[in-house]
């Protein structure tokens, strides 16, 4: 992938070496808590509060950022721009307005505006926040656990989180979420697999438009990218984890689903080709 001449944005949000905690409900209740815990162990409250920032997030550095991971940074970067340029035009030429997510990078686990999160669960977007949060320590499990290397794989990775931006934007996020919420979980999960599935179609679409407008793409690079997909399957996942494969418990959809529909958005770069919704298979 062709990234180093791309500018960067500006909406990276550096949270590496920040130690992150869950945030105690109730506001000023939980600083009470925080407070007769300290008195109980006999430790100066005052030095706990002054050592928490707002979200849950510690205002002292625990860790330095890992060596080689600052260009780890200018590529994700990079990325993040490529997203922001291709969607600012879609949404234009839709007669829209696009709003540009920013990009946190953590170490270990981060506190959201959805909740408390360990890295073990992977890149994701709080639509509560409009962010997209990745620990960068990933991108070596999708080299070396999932056997997808590859920077075009990695950029898939951003594509398909700022696929869910997209669909934020769009209302399809609430829309599936307010039918989730009156189904069964069989069917709550179909309706997280089609949502899935849609914002792989639209990292394709993205891809296929960066492309056309700043010929990003290298020999090479779609076949990362859908190695990417198909190495993330859930059936695939499943199988790793457990030895065998419930279809029912999906929730991002198979190896060949993600693989078609990344294709799809990729090959037609044409938004109205993503509508999973309205497809019977997938």
């Amino acid at each position: 992938m062709r990234w180093r001449t791309g500018r960067e944005s500006d909406n990276v949000e550096d949270r590496r070496g920040l130690r992150a905690a869950p945030t105690l409900a109730g506001g000023g209740i939980g600083t009470i808590i925080l407070v007769l815990l300290a008195l109980f162990f006999d430790v100066d409250p005052g030095a706990l509060l002054q050592s928490r920032s707002p979200g849950g997030v510690s205002s002292q550095q625990s860790a330095a950022v890992p060596p080689g991971q600052d260009e780890s940074r200018k590529f994700v970067s990079v990325v993040l721009a490529e997203t922001e340029d291709t969607w600012r035009d879609l949404f234009r030429r839709m007669g829209g307005t696009y709003q540009d997510p920013k990009l946190v990078l953590f170490t270990g686990a981060v506190q959201s505006a959805c909740g408390f999160a360990q890295a073990a669960v992977g890149p994701f977007y709080c639509p509560a926040d409009q962010k997209v949060y990745i620990d960068l320590g990933f991108y070596q499990d999708l080299k070396n656990r999932f056997h997808a290397p590859g920077d075009f794989a990695q950029a898939y990775v951003i594509a398909h989180e700022i696929g869910h931006h997209v669909q934020n934007l769009l209302g399809i996020s609430d829309q599936v979420e307010a039918r989730r919420r009156r189904s069964g979980a069989a069917e709550a999960n179909a309706l997280s697999v089609r949502l899935e599935l849609q914002a792989d179609c639209l990292a394709g679409v993205w891809a296929y438009h960066a492309h056309k407008a700043r010929q990003i793409l290298e020999s090479g690079d779609i076949e990362e990218g859908l190695n990417a997909a198909s190495a993330i399957g859930d059936d695939r996942l499943q199988m790793q984890a457990k030895g065998y494969v419930a279809p029912d418990s999906f929730t991002h959809g198979s190896s060949a689903q993600r693989v078609r529909w990344f294709k799809r958005g990729i090959a037609s770069g044409d938004l109205r080709q993503c509508d999973t919704f309205s497809t019977a298979p997938l």
